[in-house]
């Protein structure tokens, strides 16, 4: 997969793996309305591509593919590569600034890698100007997945394996020494800052399976917010901040979030804690790992897939 997979023992299976796997796999880029409950049918390629931004203008999505970033254009459906110079092994952790002019990306970084090893665990977080550039490396370590920017702009949030253990930290833009959130045993992953800055929505095992959390933004605060049947992901909050959009698995994945496999987006309420199952579909790794609502916040982005027969 374009960023790593979890057994239950925490072993990174190698990336390259996922992506021959996915090389029999119609992608699909769709539009959710939330006022109308329709689905729009944006793009569908014989090909793997993943992850969809909403451009802050509300003008393009960006999309990974291959290991490198495209942007959409709504109007024309045009695809156009994103100029991120030496950054060609990008994963699908991807996000564009809340003021719109830089996009953070998480580049497999190959210092070290065995030979023939295309994709090595060492992703690294890179900040690039939205109109494309060299990137300019923000996290030290490795390996670290973006999930996403403060409002203000000043920190990025990621998940990153320290000492085999995969929590969440946040680092200043630039650079320097990282904070780290969560300290319970099991995968913390997906965080993502609220609209006004003072909380952070995370996916967690600390409960002995993966649910939706929420807490302060120095950490403090950790509440559980979903307990269902599902394994539920990638909490990501609406721009009012009233409801947030996640994927939640049928079945139970334990750490891990594959793809094709039958998934359901879902809306919780955050006012009354309600949740409202949108749509189902052949999804997961690859669907909605990263913030995708668009800037008026009544419609989100999603990619689905179906195998090639």
């Amino acid at each position: 997969m374009n960023k790593k997979i979890y057994l239950l023992s925490l072993l990174i299976v190698p990336v390259l793996t996922f992506a021959q796997q996915m090389d029999n796999v119609k992608s699909t880029l769709e539009i959710y309305n939330t006022e109308t409950d329709e689905r729009e049918i944006i793009r569908s390629e014989e090909a793997h591509f993943e992850a969809p931004n909403w451009s802050r203008d509300g003008s393009f999505l960006v999309i990974n593919q291959e290991g490198k970033l495209y942007r959409v254009d709504l109007k024309t459906n045009v695809k156009t590569l994103i100029n991120t110079d030496f950054a060609d092994r990008c994963n699908n952790d991807h996000g564009i600034s809340f003021d719109g002019n830089y996009l953070a990306i998480s580049h497999f970084d190959q210092s070290g890698a065995p030979e023939g090893e295309a994709y090595y665990g060492g992703s690294r977080i890179y900040v690039v100007p939205i109109e494309g550039g060299t990137p300019t490396a923000v996290t030290p370590n490795t390996p670290s997945y973006w999930h996403g920017w403060s409002p203000d702009g000043k920190r990025l949030a990621y998940c990153a394996e320290r000492d085999g253990e995969y929590d969440v930290y946040t680092i200043s833009i630039d650079g320097g020494e990282e904070t780290r959130l969560t300290t319970a045993k099991g995968l913390d992953d997906g965080p993502e800052y609220s609209p006004d800055g003072k909380t952070i929505y995370y996916n967690s095992m600390a409960s002995g399976k993966m649910e939706i959390w929420q807490m302060d933004v120095d950490g403090s605060n950790k509440k559980q917010l979903t307990d269902d049947k599902y394994s539920n992901w990638f909490a990501h909050p609406s721009p009012d901040g009233n409801s947030f959009v996640y994927i939640s698995y049928h079945e139970d994945q334990g750490s891990g979030h594959p793809g094709m496999k039958d998934v359901s987006l879902r809306l919780m309420n955050l006012d009354d804690g309600s949740i409202k199952t949108l749509c189902s579909f052949t999804g997961g790794q690859g669907t909605i790992n990263v913030p995708s609502w668009s800037p008026d916040g009544k419609r989100f982005a999603f990619v689905t897939y179906e195998y090639i027969k």
